[in-house]
């Protein structure tokens, strides 16, 4: 089990003993209100931290903004200018993030981090293989695994030389293998929290696969506190995947659906069926798995760890629990028959 030295965020203990679901706005940081509309929007999802960029000076009124619509932290992106980071820091951001490669100087490392340490507000590192300092570059040819886990551990000792203890690090690369070896590496060699993430990831479709890939073969293996599902996508996609990362892993509750992948012997519309059931019990908030299998033959047999589930027949369905059937109903009428024995678990 790795050690892990906790970092408080706002409301929030990053520890390991959950995984907090992160995402960030992608409305133009001029649009106020389109940013308040979305932040309220993502905490409706069940997003637990939220990201807004901070482009310029006009920007640091989103700040306000959005902390009076929202209950869940807010964290300020920051590139290039350190004081944009330390203005975050006086009109009450919960967390800063800044990139190595583009922050600047060691003094001015230095006046974020003593503004930070004053108001108790982490630093989340994050170092991206797009952005990587040059003499890493230079050094390691390309950005490597290595480079990235060395780019971050020297701003971590440089921000532990001044005192600053509360660290958070990322080490996002679009290129999947280099992000799973850096995250791994860097387990290794700090007991700050992670925040994981395939950066660049790409449009819904291969940005979820290059997501699960590299985040859950890392929850996996126990690595990571916070997750971030980056999308070219509505954000609220990003929490929903996010969650759903945690759920097939088992390390969150609510409805774990499975459902068989159909053949010839099923009868009835079970592809369609089983997106009407996964639509269904997403708001639910019961940690049980529900089943929905294409025949009898593979329904309560190779289903029954399930704990509620529907199996095809000709024209009908039948409910089963566990292993056991307790009632056949008509095709139409098979998803309310589901949703009535779900309520009664």
């Amino acid at each position: 089990m790795r050690k892990i030295s906790p970092v408080k965020l706002n409301n929030l203990t990053l520890d390991g003993r959950h995984i907090y679901v992160q995402s960030m706005l992608n409305i133009i940081s001029t649009d106020v209100s389109g940013n308040v509309a979305q932040a309220k929007a993502l905490e409706a999802a069940g997003c637990e931290i939220i990201r807004v960029s901070i482009p310029d000076e006009n920007a640091l009124s989103l700040i306000e903004a959005i902390k009076r619509e929202i209950s869940i932290p807010l964290v300020a992106d920051i590139h290039f200018d350190y004081r944009l980071a330390l203005a975050a820091a006086e009109r009450g951001i919960d967390k800063i993030r800044i990139n190595p490669g583009n922050i600047g100087s060691e003094d001015r490392v230095k006046a974020v981090a003593d503004e930070c340490r004053r108001r108790h507000i982490p630093i989340r590192i994050g170092v991206n293989s797009g952005s990587l300092e040059k003499r890493l570059l230079e050094k390691y040819g390309s950005p490597t695994a290595e480079a990235l886990c060395e780019s971050a551990l020297n701003e971590a000792a440089m921000l532990e030389k001044f005192g600053f203890e509360d660290i958070v690090i990322s080490l996002k690369s679009s290129d999947v293998p280099t992000m799973i070896s850096a995250y791994r590496l860097i387990s290794e060699k700090t007991a700050h929290p992670l925040h994981l993430g395939v950066t660049e990831a790409g449009t819904y479709k291969m940005g979820l696969i290059k997501s699960a890939i590299g985040i859950g073969s890392l929850l996996a293996d126990g690595i990571g506190e916070t997750i971030r599902v980056s999308l070219t996508d509505d954000p609220v996609k990003e929490v929903e995947a996010g969650f759903d990362i945690l759920r097939a892993l088992g390390k969150t509750g609510g409805v774990k659906l499975v459902s068989c992948p159909t053949c010839g012997r099923t009868k009835i519309d079970l592809i369609g069926l089983a997106h009407r059931v996964e639509e269904a019990v997403k708001g639910i908030d019961k940690d049980i798995t529900v089943a929905v299998m294409g025949c009898v033959v593979n329904g309560p047999g190779e289903a029954r760890e399930a704990d509620i589930g529907l199996a095809g027949g000709d024209g009908c369905a039948v409910i089963f629990k566990k292993d056991e059937i307790i009632g056949k109903f008509s095709e139409k009428d098979a998803l309310t028959a589901l949703l009535k024995e779900i309520d009664k678990l």
